[in-house]
């Protein structure tokens, strides 16, 4: 049987620009750097989580990235926090681009988009405090 999700693939045009971003701004750690003979495979992650994301190179595609629409469009990836609205300060501070000024309630917690250097969406939540993990 399946058992866990071992990665998510993000496509950048500039892996040293991508790695950067994610580990310097986002505060991911890097897991894997390997000069494979399909090019280079780069993985981090959040500390403590067993998920990867492949920070695959990829050529820039017309039409991309896509226009920012506030809170209508979620990123591939979703990443979860404890404390949103004391994060968002940490990573505006670091010059992480947001859709919007701050951090907005829905009816499941707290989030906000943000945007990696080649458009990635990049969904950060936080759940409210009567959800539990088994509740969604």
């Amino acid at each position: 049987m399946l058992t866990n999700i071992m990665y998510v693939t993000l496509y950048v045009t500039d892996q040293e620009r991508a790695l950067s971003f994610y580990t310097e701004q986002l505060g991911l750690e890097q897991r894997v750097d390997y000069p494979g003979p399909d090019g280079r495979f780069l993985t981090v992650g959040v500390p403590g989580s067993p998920l990867e994301i492949i920070l695959w190179p990829h050529a820039a595609a017309s039409a991309t990235p896509a226009e920012l629409q506030p809170g209508t469009t979620p990123g591939p990836v979703f990443l979860e926090s404890d404390d949103l609205r004391a994060d968002f300060k940490v990573l505006r501070e670091r010059g992480v681009t947001f859709d919007q000024p701050e951090p907005e309630d829905y009816a499941y917690g707290v989030r906000i988009e943000a945007v990696d250097p080649d458009g990635n969406r990049i969904s950060l939540r936080q759940r409210a405090t009567w959800q539990s993990r088994g509740d969604n």
